[in-house]
């Protein structure tokens, strides 16, 4: 089927203006104006449990027995009009916010809309912090910034470590099940249970476009986490343009199976907020990317079948396997599916054409992959894939409202953007606010990007890495890590999970890699015993492979800036306290040099664990 069609869905035709001013920077817009959006989030779920009441919006595995717990659109609204009401007779507020530390699930969702219901800010912090966590330093500082008054966990027992070794002060603690013990907790149906009275509607009328909603932590990869401020008018405009290039959006009501962490702008502002905004449905996913999980995700999938499907990277690649080798899950992925959506990292050209195969061997045709671009300052959109696209790579163009300026920086256009989805800053920072916006007031979000094709700027820009991690060789010949990676772990995906681009100031390039732990093992399958990491990746059954795969690497790739001269396996994973990665599975390169500046200093030694590649 190498001539097999594209299964096209209707959005707008792609459109850029373009600016340039007087110090040699460009400036792209759409040339659409945004279309009038809501005061609050709010207005979307009042508006959908009018018109179709009894329409799912969201549905969990939380039932004892394993099947999915629904919720209408009208049984959502009635919820957090309680919880609501609940929160105000505990006098929360802006002063005394609402934490929640727990997974992705119903009652994560009515206590964070209700909170933005009642003009009271929401802080989601990421699990991890809690559960993965081995000091609790990143949750400390985040409780100790946010005072928050009340804090949720929904299993109480799972939490039960954080819980009883974090001082939260004078903050309530809300659990849904599983009480733990010595701790004093109060039970969520406490909250359902208020019967909502006059002065709910009377705080919901008083959100505003500037009302924040929520606080989100960056993963704090540079120091302490920041707490970016998202406002009401940040989360409405962004759906509001997407869903104008998107048309597709407002055809059918979307179906997604997510797992994608709330805490995190993609999964809570634009796969959740899509699904609110168009009245769609959302089947919350408890798989993960990951081994031991990635089973329930392909069981969920297999029983529910997405209209759009949102992952990262990552994510593609461990479903990938399970997708090529069951007909019955790839009948169920594909079979009503519009489009599949990547962001977050770069998706390999080789995910994407086996994803691509899939979806021909079940519809005849090639699934449209798109991607957008954005960050946790920008809640999130700036850029929209709206458009078929032949490879990975293309971040799309500039959504209506979104203004970009490409900064010419060394060698590099460093983006910047501005408008009504950009923060008005960082919680109880106006340091890193002034710091963060040009004297246009840009956002300076650190990124890069050039032109797909220079004539014709409609077919869109590309990510072409972090300004912060591309770094010179001893020469003073630049390298541009964030492509380079990507290609360096297509080389050879099956034993190269991620890596980290190594080099400055030395005289060539090496690779500090995170082996695909799973993939290493099929090539190591007919050993007798199993064997530890440490033995695993200094197999020749592993090395020889990926001697080889680098060698055609180099091949065509033969500059000083591209040509990788020497790795080291990494046999410790990377550290989510140390923010060497997030739980969205995304690498940190500056955060990796940083703590393991001993391995560098080694993998540039004579040091036999070394692969030297010719």
């Amino acid at each position: 089927m190498k001539n097999a069609s594209v299964k096209l869905v209707n959005m707008l035709d792609p459109e850029v203006e373009i600016e340039t001013i007087a110090n040699g920077s460009i400036i792209l817009r759409s040339p659409r104006s945004i279309d009038s959006y809501p005061d609050s989030q709010s207005e979307w779920l009042i508006k959908w449990a009018n018109q179709t009441p009894d329409r799912v919006f969201i549905a969990d595995r939380a039932s004892s027995d394993g099947s999915w717990r629904k919720l209408s659109y009208k049984e959502f609204l009635d919820q957090i009009q309680s919880i609501g009401q609940a929160l105000l007779d505990r006098n929360l507020s802006r002063e005394r916010p609402v934490a929640i530390l727990s997974d992705n699930g119903i009652d994560n969702a009515l206590l964070l809309f209700a909170a933005m219901h009642v003009g009271i800010p929401v802080v989601p912090i990421s699990p991890a912090y809690s559960l993965m966590s081995k000091d609790f330093g990143k949750l400390r500082f985040i409780i100790k910034l946010v005072e928050p008054g009340l804090v949720f966990a929904q299993d109480g027992t799972k939490f039960s470590h954080a819980l009883s070794s974090v001082e939260f002060g004078d903050a309530e603690i809300v659990v849904s099940t599983s009480p733990p013990d010595g701790i004093e907790v109060t039970s969520f149906d406490t909250l359902t249970s208020v019967s909502p009275r006059e002065s709910v509607d009377e705080a919901f009328s008083k959100v505003g476009p500037d009302t924040v909603a929520k606080i989100l932590f960056t993963s704090g990869s540079t120091g302490q986490p920041k707490g970016v401020i998202n406002t009401q008018r940040m989360l409405c405009s962004n759906q509001v343009a997407m869903s104008q290039v998107w048309t597709f959006l407002k055809e059918r009501p979307p179906v997604t199976v997510d797992w994608l962490p709330w805490n995190h702008t993609f999964g809570g502002n634009h796969n959740l907020n899509m699904m609110l905004c168009n009245g769609g449905t959302i089947y919350v996913d408890s798989g993960k990317p990951a081994t031991g999980l990635i089973e329930q995700t392909v069981a969920n999938l297999k029983e529910i079948s997405p209209t759009i499907y949102y992952n990262v990277p990552r994510g593609y690649d461990m479903l990938l396997p399970y997708l090529e080798k069951d007909g019955e899950l790839r009948q169920s992925f594909f079979g009503d599916m519009d489009i599949l959506f990547y962001a977050a990292a770069a998706l390999t050209q080789n995910a994407w054409e086996r994803l691509e195969q899939q979806s021909e061997l079940v519809i005849g045709k090639r699934v449209m992959m798109l991607a957008g671009w954005g960050a946790t300052e920008t809640a999130p959109d700036c850029t929209q894939v709206y458009w078929p696209i032949q490879k990975a790579g293309v971040i799309g163009l500039p959504i209506p409202g979104t203004e970009l300026k490409l900064v010419p920086n060394e060698e590099k256009l460093e983006i910047r953007v501005r408008g009504p989805n950009v923060t008005p800053g960082y919680w109880k920072r106006d340091d890193l606010t002034e710091d963060a916006f040009d004297e246009d007031g840009f956002y300076c979000i650190g990124d890069a990007a050039k032109f797909e094709d220079q004539n014709n700027p409609k077919r869109g820009i590309i990510f072409d890495g972090r300004v912060s991690e591309n770094f010179k060789l001893s020469s003073g010949t630049w390298v541009f890590v964030g492509g380079l990676r990507t290609e360096v772990v297509s080389a050879s995906p099956n034993i190269i999970q991620d890596a980290v681009i190594t080099g400055h100031d030395r005289e060539a390039l090496g690779l500090l890699i995170f082996p695909n732990v799973a993939g290493c093992r099929v090539l190591c399958r007919n050993l007798k015993e199993e064997v530890s990491l440490a033995e695993l990746i200094q197999m020749g059954n592993v090395q020889d492979p990926l001697k080889a795969a680098i060698k055609n690497y180099n091949m065509d790739n033969p500059a000083s800036s591209t040509r990788i001269s020497r790795a080291l396996m990494m046999e410790e994973p990377p550290s989510i306290d140390a923010g060497e990665i997030t739980d969205k599975g995304y690498l940190n390169q500056r955060a990796v040099l940083t703590r393991r500046a001993d391995l560098i200093d080694k993998l540039y030694s004579e040091d036999q664990s070394v692969i030297i590649f010719e």
